[in-house]
């Protein structure tokens, strides 16, 4: 039978055949996730464990049929195939799974991945499969036509939804018994606490994450940080464009909004560039800690030490700040590891750019450019993003050696101090790592920090603050003003009046929230100093982490206000006031001119 032959007998039965599929894979990746989530955080007779996974890879087995069959009512195959890469790799992954262990009796993944010391490889291949089938069915459930007619929701608003769904669905499962190694499980309050910490990586902690959470209940921080880090909007359209032939035009203008790309047309382009480049910084990234561990750090296998590494590069990277030692990167195994030091520093630098900033710089279609152009200079946003995070870090490194050289820097050597205060510089202005007891620093040096963490990471990044780039068209504008200047130039570049509204707005709005947290905090947390409670509102604003050692002694009050200051500080307060904004009916007026004294 030829193809044009079997077209025409499969013709009738096109239509029926696909909504069958398409319920059915609806059904079975919720019914697959509840599975999973029964298995790895609730079930714990061995029995009723092995029923549920042979349940669950029943399910997978019927993705692999229901794949084939798509393949097979898809008239153009070769282009169905190209299109579906991703999924079609996946299900041959799957596939060979199946017939190896369940027709010869030879566990293909658990042998390979055991063989190499790294435990639990079944479950994780089982974890990742499901998850991209619900991603699956997310963007199904996006495309249809009901969904759009009925949810009709700025893009801002979608944004700040899409971060209070990410901090719910971890605090739920951050509340199954198999995810913490205390017996009565966690409280909601300190489970949203965590959950809003991870998602908005800030890296707070009112528990220790090393020792707190068994693996499975780490490996949920961890993607909670990933998928905070980048937003889950940005997961959610490349896995579209994936697994589709693209995205809409309402999904095009909504990511253009977000990430303020030059180019409607370019968005599609910048997410598979982001979200690529994130995984390959981060591998790199992990590979390079793995190297970096001194023989001080002791690990109980190679799966051990490979999480670990993939853990603490992520963290960095989405400037978390999160570790799996209880005293963060202070704690005395890998204390003076300098190389680990300087490589996480990379790591949060990367992260901290921002991607607009990344792409620009090291893009391989922008170093071929500038190899054919030498002439060509990086662009606006891109020099004032390097310089400024520039001149930051050499005030933070000088500030801290100079201000600490005879406190917590005493017992070392200069070489060893400059590093340390290099470092310190680094993650104080959205990482939140720390190499010295922050509680032991001076208070000069906790003002300075509280400085460089108001500041904090650039547009596009994942860390928070009020951005570098707002900080430097606020110095513009004061210096334009001063010099009674009609209009303020970055660069040779006249920058528009709007942008400095922009910029004292954001200013206005973080300044007012962190005063106003600052003051409940002083009520509800009487017993800590002004200063440490400045210190922990200003690193939960800037989604820094930083902590003097008050976090876990909170009352309820006060780390519900910090939870918000966390939410507020990752999406953003000019996003938020947007969201909440209604539009002006017209702006074509202008009222007379009057003369206001100011100063």
């Amino acid at each position: 039978m030829n193809t044009e032959t079997l077209n025409r007998v499969l013709y009738d039965s096109k239509l029926t055949a696909y909504k069958i599929m398409r319920w059915t894979t609806y059904s079975l990746t919720i019914l697959a996730i509840g599975l999973l989530v029964l298995a790895h955080g609730v079930v714990e007779d061995p029995t009723q464990l092995r029923m549920l996974f042979y349940a669950i890879d029943g399910i997978l087995a019927i993705f692999v049929i229901i794949y084939f069959l798509r393949i097979l009512y898809t008239f153009e195959r070769v282009k169905f195939l190209k299109r579906t890469w991703f999924e079609g790799i996946l299900m041959f992954i799957v596939f060979l799974n199946q017939v190896f262990t369940y027709v010869l009796g030879i566990p293909l993944i658990y042998n390979i991945f055991e063989g190499l010391g790294i435990p639990l490889s079944v479950e994780w291949y089982r974890v990742l499969v499901s998850m991209y089938m619900l991603v699956f069915l997310i963007v199904e459930l996006l495309e249809t036509k009901v969904h759009l007619k009925t949810v009709q929701l700025k893009p801002s608003i979608t944004f700040l939804l899409s971060f209070v769904f990410l901090i719910l669905l971890g605090t739920g499962l951050f509340m199954l018994p198999k995810m913490t190694n205390s017996p009565d499980g966690i409280r909601f309050l300190d489970a949203l606490f965590m959950a809003t910490s991870a998602s908005c990586v800030t890296g707070l902690a009112v528990v220790d994450p090393g020792t707190y959470f068994t693996l499975a209940g780490q490996v949920v921080l961890l993607l909670l940080i990933q998928m905070g880090g980048l937003g889950i909007l940005t997961f959610a359209t490349f896995f579209a464009s994936l697994m589709r032939q693209g995205i809409g035009v309402k999904q095009h203008v909504a990511m253009h909004e977000l990430l303020e790309s030059e180019s409607l047309f370019s968005t599609k382009g910048l997410m598979r560039k982001l979200i690529l480049l994130t995984l390959t910084i981060e591998g790199i990234g992990a590979v390079m800690i793995f190297m970096s561990w001194g023989q001080e750090a002791q690990f109980t296998n190679l799966g051990s030490k490979i999480f670990f590494s993939v853990f603490h590069s992520i963290s960095a990277f989405c400037n978390a700040g999160f570790s799996l030692y209880p005293e963060g990167l202070y704690t005395q195994p890998i204390r003076f590891s300098y190389i680990l030091h300087l490589t996480v520093s990379l790591l949060i630098i990367f992260g901290g750019l921002g991607f607009p900033a990344i792409i620009d710089i090291f893009s391989p279609a922008a170093m071929r450019a500038r190899l054919k152009a030498p002439w060509r200079n990086w662009k606006m946003m891109t020099r004032v993003i390097v310089y400024t995070s520039a001149a930051l870090l050499a005030l933070g490194t000088v500030g801290f050696f100079l201000l600490e050289y005879f406190n917590t820097l005493s017992h070392m050597s200069f070489a060893e101090a400059l590093i340390t205060s290099f470092f310190q510089s680094v993650t104080t202005r959205t990482a939140g790592f720390n190499t010295v007891d922050i509680s032991a620093l001076n208070v000069p040096t906790l003002l300075m920090f509280i400085f460089l963490m108001f500041i904090g990471a650039s547009p596009g990044s994942t860390g928070g603050g009020i951005k570098t780039t707002t900080f430097t068209v606020i110095l513009f504008a004061v210096a334009t003003t001063v010099r009674n200047r009609r209009n303020m130039e970055i660069g040779h570049r006249t920058i528009p009046h709007s942008v400095a509204y922009k910029a004292f707005t954001v200013f206005t709005f973080a300044a007012v929230f962190n005063i106003t947290f600052i003051f409940i905090l002083s009520i509800s947390d009487a017993q800590f100093d002004i200063i440490q409670l400045a210190f922990e509102q200003v690193s939960a604003f800037a989604t820094v982490g930083l902590s003097t050692g008050i976090t876990a002694g909170l009352s309820d009050v006060g780390k519900s206000v910090i939870i918000l200051s966390m939410y507020l500080g990752r999406v953003g307060t000019l996003t938020l006031a947007l969201a909440l904004s209604t539009h002006a009916k017209s702006t074509a007026y202008k009222y007379p001119a009057s003369h206001l004294a100011v100063g």
